[in-house]
């Protein structure tokens, strides 16, 4: 597994990276999840208002799967270590999730053209921008997904970190978005057909 360390717009001493690499190299390692590489970026925030400066920022890349953490602290030490315990939980929980349930490997690709849909052509986008002018998109980002199960979406989720996840759902063909509440729990959002 190729572990890079690196810092964002700061210096990284030979102390800080060796400890990084060796606390959450060695979390990722003993987990054993196939990891291909593991990315740890360290900053700091200039914010003074901003307590918990020192973040750390761990991405794990897996086959077909990826971990993503990002933790605050006040010491880039206490960081790193949180950090490395809040990877290690996801990656123990997809570790078990994904052995539980082992998924096809060759399965075929869903058709995303709905029999009811409209050809893009038919929508005038010109006049829904006039109507968003006042909102802004701030960034954009291109995704690429396969069909997934409730299950596999759950795990992406989690390991993602993010608040939703949207997907194609394997079985219907639809397109779900999965979020997490405010409690915590998770919610899922599915178009209705008129079924």
């Amino acid at each position: 597994m190729d572990i890079t360390v690196s810092g964002r717009k700061m210096p990284i001493s030979d102390s800080l990276k060796s400890y990084a690499e060796d606390k959450i190299g060695k979390t990722v390692t003993q987990l054993e999840v196939g990891a291909i590489a593991c990315e740890i970026v360290l900053y700091r925030e200039k914010n003074k208002a901003i307590p918990n400066a020192a973040v750390c920022e761990v991405t794990v890349i897996m086959p077909g799967h990826v971990a993503r953490v990002e933790e605050s602290e006040e010491d880039m030490f206490a960081a790193i270590d949180v950090a490395a315990a809040k990877i290690a939980r996801q990656l123990r929980k997809f570790k078990t999730r994904i052995q539980s349930k082992r998924t096809k490997k060759n399965e075929q690709l869903v058709d995303f053209q709905h029999e009811d849909g409209h050809p893009e052509s038919e929508l005038d986008l010109d006049k829904l921008m006039e109507e968003l002018s006042q909102d802004e998109i701030v960034r954009r980002k291109k995704i690429q997904y396969s069909p997934l199960t409730e299950e596999e979406a759950m795990v992406e989720i989690d390991l993602l970190g993010h608040d939703f996840f949207v997907y194609t759902d394997r079985d219907s063909g639809d397109v779900h978005v999965l979020y997490r509440r405010g409690d915590g729990t998770l919610g899922l959002l599915t178009p209705d057909n008129g079924d």
